[in-house]
């Protein structure tokens, strides 16, 4: 199982959110990490309704498994949210990379924080009291945006991402906040750019695989335990 988990959340294949992904994810291939890239749009689900099910024990969502508006063919396409948090429940980090659109988060994207209800509902909503971040679950998120100005262009982004983690006992830990890149070959001209965000994966890789080696040795014996000795010589006399 792949220990970390780099999320594309852009609903446009090869674009430049895809692309700073890719390079986060080579580096730390590169650094001997174990890894997964899982594109959000190969995943369908219908956003949340608001129906208040999820607010009542065992707290599921009655949207999941089920098809999808629409999909009562043979063949209909099953709501798949909760094998995106499968997936994150499992990943020992989890990398996202998405773009801006008007100031915020791509629809798909928001419509799978909106499912994240039934894990707020579960955890007791306002009253649940979060893990502080030394123990949450470790979450590098990147931003992009065409857009060069604008002082709170990724402040509202931030702030909701970081109320969808809390419940999935996760947080940011660290951002790479992205202005001017409305295409591939914005990202391309900046060659110092992509060599940052190639050495950032290939930190976290490094460091990963070094806690992950440490983890192992401490977990398996170092020296074995002495064999028992087992003499051949008749006892000694007490005379002698």
């Amino acid at each position: 199982m792949s220990k970390i988990l780099v999320l594309q959340c852009s609903p446009h294949a090869g674009g430049v959110s895809d692309s700073v992904a890719d390079l986060f994810a080579k580096g730390m291939a590169e650094a001997g990490a174990d890894l997964r890239t899982v594109a959000l749009r190969d995943y369908a689900f219908s956003p949340c309704t608001g129906c208040g099910a999820c607010f009542r024990p065992p707290h599921n969502c009655v949207l999941a498994g089920h098809p999808l508006p629409g999909q009562n063919g043979q063949c209909p396409v099953m709501d798949q949210a909760e094998e995106v948090f499968q997936l994150m429940a499992e990943a020992q980090l989890i990398m996202i990379s998405s773009p801006i659109y008007f100031y915020f988060l791509p629809a798909h994207f928001k419509a799978l924080i909106d499912r994240t209800q039934r894990f707020w509902a579960k955890r007791g909503g306002e009253d649940r009291v979060p893990l502080p971040l030394s123990r949450a679950k470790p979450v590098l998120v990147a931003m992009t945006a065409g857009r060069r100005r604008g002082n709170l262009l990724f402040s509202g982004s931030l702030l909701s991402l970081k109320y969808f983690l809390a419940p999935l006992d996760a947080g940011m830990r660290e951002t790479r906040l992205l202005r001017g890149l409305e295409s591939l070959k914005d990202l391309h001209e900046r060659p110092a750019v992509m060599a940052a965000l190639h050495a950032w994966g290939h930190d976290w890789g490094h460091r990963l695989a070094t806690e992950n080696a440490q983890e192992n040795a401490a977990n398996s014996a170092i020296y074995e335990l002495p064999q028992p000795l087992t003499s051949t010589l008749a006892p000694e006399s007490a005379n002698s």
